[in-house]
């Protein structure tokens, strides 16, 4: 601890409290004997909550409470009072939890100043979770804790837990007894010396992604690390576990599927919401994949041999026994107390699960081109879409690099000609070609896929819908193959238009695995887990900044651990359902390269793509190209929002930029997050010093839309679209057949049929829509944009009228949202289809429950 932070002094306000307590406990009215003033009563009340089954903790826990403002001279920390145990004073359940509120009677010394934190030592048998504290001091001072934390037992954690007011303070306005115990509740989070964590473990780092494959099980499971120099990657959430035997570098896995895999405390899910996490997921699994599983035995049986087929998933309402073969299989790959709510679900009868909204008005809508250019800008993918720039296409040194010419689309620009189109920025591309060439070869080469690389062109019409011009497909010479590259043009009926079918499918292959391995999971998810790590390792809960981005960053730790046990890793659910198969992770490595977090920002984004242009005189510095652009216009107003409030938020705390450059704790933040977060990217110069508070708000606008705008965008509407197989196959598993060939006399004899052979077995599917429903499913206690716990978060009175200011203008969002939805001349926010855009409704005004599929509503972090 530098000399600088023992010689600080309270802020003005803090210190004329202060002046007030000192006065009022060292000057006794006249008469009043001096013994009268030898001790104090401070009392309190804490809140805590307690899982199902266990006991309230009682007097098996105390407090203390430290002064913020008198420092003891023997221990340099603020003074500190004597124990008092916590005393019950009422109970009641909410949402399945008892919470307990219990109070204390501390007695401090005359002297004691202002209290600034508090510890507690958990003597009982079980975990507690506080969730506020509340201190009456002298002179009716009321000082709240915004706790919300786990507290286990010291028999495990050797040492007492410590929370701080809900004061913000800069590390330069620390109160002189909080200086040390602030620095010393960091070193302890970083925990750096720790070996394999476990439960009660509070503790964060940073690892690769060397914990996907499962080589000691199965040599077919090895799989290479994910970060570093040959698949860079940002870094995890550590976990000390130990190595595997057959592969080093790789750690063990539990053998079985763990919805308990550890995290730090704070960042798990609540009790109700695991069990609501668990319980949709059983739901999803009995009624959609069960009923399937028989086809795995039966590979004649394993495509659906009709549309009607695919309709009737969704319309059972009744379990179907789990044979004994299958439960066996089951006790293999999951603990015995999921087998068992497995077996238990499918007796009875299961929720009712609703048709996918894509096919509830026109359950062909999928089929119609101006569908399939519609979801490219509202749809559960709207962020690859890019206004080309030159045609034919060009690449970096100005060659050719496609085969579509101006021939093949000449005709269908409603007049147009290509000049005309190209100056008026009315031709798009949804590109999946370069990146997927290199690895066709070995997705190909297992024989149970059949890939191509992809560029798909549209043309903007007159009322903004988008209208199909062409889809290339291609595939890479090899020893094996001569190459091939195709044209396809859309057609209304005969065989063009079955062959146009099956081209758009295997480009929604593309962009399915795409927007799962890339715009979901790594623009969203990974990339934010180094700040998440960064900002407990770094930013105390006092910093100004942690309140900011706390809310942000809720449960995202623990929802990307699950993903890394069951989703992303070796035989995995999205090895099984995408095309890319086992490289699925390297694939994502590889468009990682690309990632910049300046560019992440829609604002940027969309000037990037080319749809929008610079426009000083907006808020956000852009003007979007044109209005029916469901997913950028709505954004747009939700990323303004966000900015205003941050950049309110920032400068009521930094008053210039040196107070920003003197901030030790945000500095190293940055600098962890860069040098070892995202350390495969820390030399590339978009990564700036944060030396201005200017460049602080922009990245902090960018990080809070990134968690919340973001996802919400890409993960809510996946049950609207890719819930239905015929919309969005994940894979295909044919090639589309050419004239001449055995192939071709089979298309011939029945498309719809060889159309389905080509998407995706039964049991893909029905693994593809219980993960769609899932990750589609708000949990009841989900916080949106605009909301906060029910606690006193900060009690800084300028803080809190910024914060009302922007929950007012999401207000006005959701109201302009609708009126959108309502416009006819908004062609894009209903389609064929019929489905209003509502992913970017912030719903934040809703206090009533929310849980299930909405299609709408912000939530405040990356928590599925």
């Amino acid at each position: 601890m530098t000399m600088e932070h023992h010689c600080l002094r309270p802020c003005p306000a803090l210190q004329q409290c202060l002046n007030a307590v000192k006065n009022k406990l060292t000057k006794p009215s006249s008469g009043e004997p001096d013994t009268a003033l030898k001790q104090s009563i401070i009392e309190g009340t804490i809140v805590i909550d307690h899982k199902p089954g266990h006991s309230g903790p009682g007097k098996s826990a105390s407090v203390q409470i430290y002064s913020g403002t008198i420092v003891d001279k023997n221990t340099g920390k603020g003074k500190l009072s004597e124990k008092a145990y916590l005393k019950r004073k009422e109970s009641h359940k909410r949402n399945g939890t008892r919470t307990t509120t219990y109070t204390i009677k501390v007695n401090v010394e005359p002297e004691f100043g202002i209290p600034g934190a508090f510890i507690i030592e958990n003597q009982h048998k079980h975990e507690f979770f506080i969730e506020s504290a509340t201190l009456q001091a002298p002179e009716n001072l009321s000082i709240y804790f915004d706790c919300r934390s786990w507290v286990y037992p010291m028999k495990h954690t050797q040492t007492s837990r410590i929370f701080f007011s809900n004061k913000n303070y800069l590390p330069s306005q620390t109160p002189f007894g909080l200086v040390d115990l602030r620095e010393e509740e960091l070193e302890d989070l970083r925990g750096d010396t720790l070996g394999e964590r476990k439960e009660w473990h509070r503790v964060y780092g940073y690892d690769y992604y060397n914990d996907l494959g499962d080589p000691d099980k199965d040599p077919q499971l090895f799989r290479p690390t994910i970060g570093g120099t040959e698949f860079p990657y940002p870094r995890r959430g550590k976990t000390g576990r130990r190595k595997c035997q057959k592969a080093p570098f790789s750690e063990r896995r539990t053998q079985q599927m763990n919805f308990d895999v550890y995290v730090p405390p704070d960042e798990r899910f609540s009790p109700k919401k695991l069990s609501e996490f668990t319980g949709n997921a059983i739901q999803a699994i009995v009624h959609f994949v069960i009923p399937e599983a028989k086809s795995l035995l039966l590979p004649e049986d394993s495509s659906f041999q009709s549309f009607r087929e695919i309709k009737e998933l969704f319309t059972r309402e009744k379990g179907q026994k789990v044979e004994e073969g299958l439960i066996e299989k089951l006790r293999k790959v999951m603990p015995e107390h999921l087998v068992k709510k497995i077996t238990h679900a499918s007796k009875g009868g299961t929720m009712k699960f609703p048709m996918p909204s894509i096919a509830i008005d026109n359950e062909f809508a999928w089929r119609e081109d101006e569908e399939f250019g519609r979801q490219m800008l509202a749809g559960t993918n709207p962020t690859r879409i890019r206004c080309i720039e030159q045609f034919p296409l060009k690449g970096k040194h100005g060659e050719i690099i496609s085969s579509i010419k101006e021939s093949d689309i000449e005709n269908s620009l409603d007049g147009q000609t290509i000049i005309q189109a190209m100056k008026q920025w009315r031709i798009y591309i949804l590109d999946h070609h370069d990146y997927l060439m290199p690895y066709l070869d070995k997705i190909n080469s297992k024989g149970n896929v059949c890939a191509y690389a992809s560029r798909t062109l549209v043309y903007l019409r007159n009322d903004a819908t988008v209208k199909p011009l062409a889809i290339e497909l291609s595939l890479p010479e090899s020893e094996d193959y001569d190459g091939f590259n195709k044209v396809y043009h859309p057609a209304k009926e005969g065989t063009d238009a079955a062959l146009w079918q099956l081209a758009k499918a295997h480009v929604l292959a593309n962009d399915s695995a795409y927007h799962q391995l890339v715009t979901h999971w790594l623009h969203t998810h990974a990339v934010v887990e180094p700040f998440i790590i960064g900002m407990k390792r770094q930013l105390s809960t006092m910093h100004p900044i942690y309140r900011l981005l706390d809310p942000h960053f809720k449960d995202t730790m623990h929802i990307n651990a699950l993903a890394r046990s069951i989703l992303i890793n070796a035989g995995g659910i999205l090895e099984n359902i995408l095309f890319p198969g086992e490289i699925c992770m390297q694939l994502s490595s590889e468009l990682y390269k690309e990632w910049r977090l300046d560019e992440q920002g829609l604002p940027i984004d969309l000037l990037k793509r080319r749809l929008a242009l610079e426009n000083e005189d907006n808020l956000t510095g852009v003007q979007i190209l044109f209005q029916d652009y469901p997913y950028g216009l709505d954004g747009l107003d939700i990323y303004a929002a966000i900015q205003t409030w941050v950049v309110d938020y920032c400068s009521i705390f930094y008053k210039d930029d040196e107070t920003l450059r003197k901030d030790d704790e945000v500095q190293e933040w940055w600098s962890e997050v860069r040098n070892i977060g995202h350390a495969d990217k820390w030399t590339e110069s978009w990564w700036t010093e944060l030396t201005n508070v200017k460049d602080l708000t922009r990245f902090l606008t960018i990080l809070i839309w990134i968690t919340s705008g973001l996802h919400a965008a890409v993960n809510f509407g996946q049950y609207a679209y890719a819930g239905y197989p015929l919309n969005r196959p994940t894979l295909c598993r044919k090639f589309i057949p050419q004239e001449g060939t055995m192939e071709f006399s089979e298309f011939l004899k029945d498309t719809d049929k060889y159309f389905l052979q080509t998407l995706p077995n039964r049991f893909q599917s029905a693994i593809s829509i219980a993960l769609a429903e899932v990750l589609s499913r708000h949990t009841s206690d989900e916080l949106y944009l605009g909301q906060r716990p029910p606690t006193e978060w900060t009690d800084h009175e300028e803080v809190l009228h910024k914060y009302e200011e922007f929950k007012k203008k999401l207000k006005e969002i959701e109201e302009t949202i609708m009126e959108r939805n309502r416009n006819p001349k908004y062609k894009n926010r209903l389609g064929p289809a019929k489905i209003p855009y509502k992913l970017l409704n912030p719903d934040s005004s809703n206090d009533k429950y929310r849980g299930g599929i909405t299609e709408k509503g912000i939530p405040n972090s990356i928590s599925i």
